[in-house]
């Protein structure tokens, strides 16, 4: 499935036939590459390669990085509150604090507690 979704994005790219890049040489590509970016080299209609301007190419790695900064961000910050939370267990009341919680009357109301409860 990811496949068939991938190639959606081909159609929105200049098209040239691998017959068109053995006429034209490679300067006749590099010009429409310099044209639009990108160009989606084809055989038989069939999406083979895509050649990427060094500019294309500096825009989707920036992006790439962008993405992955925040994801490490995001899980940084998933890391430290679950480090704050394990950190509560070494506390010298931990036990009694968790021997209150079990000790006490546990109506829930109808209601199913997880977590935080803000």
């Amino acid at each position: 499935m990811p496949a068939i979704a991938a190639l959606d994005h081909f159609d929105q790219l200049s098209r040239t036939p691998a017959s068109e890049v053995k006429k034209l040489g490679w300067r006749g590509v590099m010009r429409t590459v310099g044209r639009e970016g990108k160009v989606l080299v084809t055989n038989h209609d069939q999406p083979e390669a895509v050649i990427l301007s060094t500019d294309e190419y500096q825009r989707l790695m920036q992006a790439a990085q962008g993405a992955q900064m925040q994801q490490d961000a995001a899980l940084d910050h998933l890391r430290r509150r679950f480090d704050e939370r394990l950190a509560t267990l070494a506390r010298d009341d931990a036990g009694d604090r968790l021997r209150g919680v079990l000790g006490g009357p546990m109506a829930l109301d109808s209601e199913v507690k997880a977590g935080d409860s803000h």
